[in-house]
């Protein structure tokens, strides 16, 4: 097996505006890695809104067949997201991606990757 680096998969807090989904967390050189929790704000004052979290296989689209979670969350609370396995990427181009539906959202992910 090989080493694995721990601790945060995004560098920043990624916003994803609403109404859009972008792609958070790309395999790259087909060096694993393993999404351990996903972190969601929604950083409106006043509307609840929905998560929704994707896995989206090297060469696949964003779609309700490849959609794992999908998570209503109140004005201002913050979703804490934790596989009881982690989420594996191991093709290169393998992602993770993330939708907002209707207020931004805030997101952070932690976990390993090979080294």
């Amino acid at each position: 097996m090989a080493a694995l680096e721990n601790g945060r998969l995004t560098d920043n807090v990624v916003n994803i505006s609403a109404g859009s989904t972008s792609d958070v967390i790309t395999c790259a050189s087909n060096k694993n890695v393993y999404v351990k929790s996903i972190i969601l704000h929604n950083v409106s004052g006043i509307t609840t809104t929905r998560g929704h979290v994707y896995y989206v296989p090297n060469g696949g689209n964003v779609a309700d067949t490849t959609r794992l979670f999908n998570v209503s969350i109140e004005p201002l609370e913050t979703v804490y997201i934790e596989p009881n396995y982690p989420i594996t990427l191991t093709t290169t181009g393998d992602k993770v991606s993330v939708g907002a539906a209707s207020t931004t959202l805030n997101v952070f992910m932690t976990g390993d990757t090979e080294v």
